[in-house]
């Protein structure tokens, strides 16, 4: 056993690691000490919609909501629901960096402008009565250049976490994270942080250890998509992880999200995508993974999954 006292969270993905997921994954691997909501959308209309309301209720004790908002009344007003629905914490997403959230000053956008990013959260923290709230962030819009710059500017806070994704918007997810920048902001918060960011395997995991010695906290998104048990290999947990456990998984998977979805094109199509990271974990398999990426029924999909996890 080893390094038991990291914390390893997974990260929110949207589209993926809804309710039906991380209630799936918990049950079937675990090894993460807590989950994040795909952001939900705080609008001036001051109402969640249903499926963003199925993501935090019921109650559920490891889960952390992340709330995304251009206005900081509108994540004030969200912040206000899911205290009262039971959450002590509540994260703000100022890292997504889609087209779609950032045109709107959401997510990484609000980056962007150092001080309008200063008054939005001065607007947030002048309210008394919220639950804890962390951030999710990028290390800067255009370039990493203002990865100090944006690190004082939280430190004026009282941000319970800061999760560090060390790439600018402008990067997405192309090229190596800027382990440098996630230090240049690190180095200037008084709060926990936590690092993000492109650990697929326990040597990555491994490596950023060393790099990142007084960092415990750890965010792992797509690593765990394309290996369940990741958070299991990391904490030393001598579980048996192997193709016939994925398979059971992934069958779980299945029949919860026949019982969720309306067609069984719907359930086909979210397979399909955990199967593009699940190539990551079996390179060797990458002819017969495409072809379960090709299949057009869930029949041909099942018996595609048997002749590669069954062999």
């Amino acid at each position: 056993m080893k390094d038991k006292d990291y914390k390893i969270s997974f990260a929110p993905m949207e589209g993926i690691t809804g309710q039906t997921f991380r209630r799936v994954h918990a049950k079937m691997y675990g090894g993460v000490d807590d989950y994040y909501t795909p952001f939900l959308a705080a609008n001036k209309n001051h109402a969640f919609k249903h499926r963003e309301t199925r993501e935090f209720l019921p109650f559920t004790p490891n889960l952390i909501p992340q709330v995304i908002a251009s206005n900081p009344k509108d994540f004030v007003w969200a912040a206000g629901v899911l205290r009262d629905a039971g959450y002590s914490e509540v994260n703000l997403n100022l890292g997504c960096p889609s087209s779609t959230v950032v045109t709107k000053k959401k997510g990484a956008g609000l980056l962007r402008d150092l001080e309008q990013l200063n008054r939005y959260l001065d607007e947030i923290f002048e309210e008394d009565d919220l639950p804890k709230i962390s951030i999710k962030t990028r290390t800067g819009y255009e370039n990493n250049d203002n990865a100090a710059a944006i690190g004082k500017i939280y430190a004026k806070y009282p941000i319970c976490e800061v999760i560090i994704h060390p790439r600018a918007r402008e990067e997405f997810y192309n090229g190596m994270p800027d382990i440098n920048a996630f230090l240049n902001m690190a180095e200037h918060l008084t709060c926990p942080v936590c690092y993000n960011g492109d650990i697929r395997t326990v040597q990555d995991f491994e490596r950023l250890k060393e790099d990142l010695k007084d960092v415990n906290h750890f965010m792992i998104g797509r690593g765990l998509l394309a290996d369940p048990g990741l958070a299991l290999a990391i904490k030393g947990i001598d579980e048996k992880q192997d193709k016939a456990m994925l398979h059971n998984y992934l069958s779980v998977l299945w029949d919860e999200y026949s019982k969720e979805l309306s067609s069984e094109r719907a359930v086909l199509f979210k397979m399909k995508e955990l199967w593009y990271y699940l190539e990551w974990h079996y390179p060797m398999l990458k002819k017969e993974i495409n072809a379960i990426r090709k299949s057009k029924s869930g029949a041909e999909y099942q018996t595609l999954v048997v002749r590669v996890l069954d062999n």
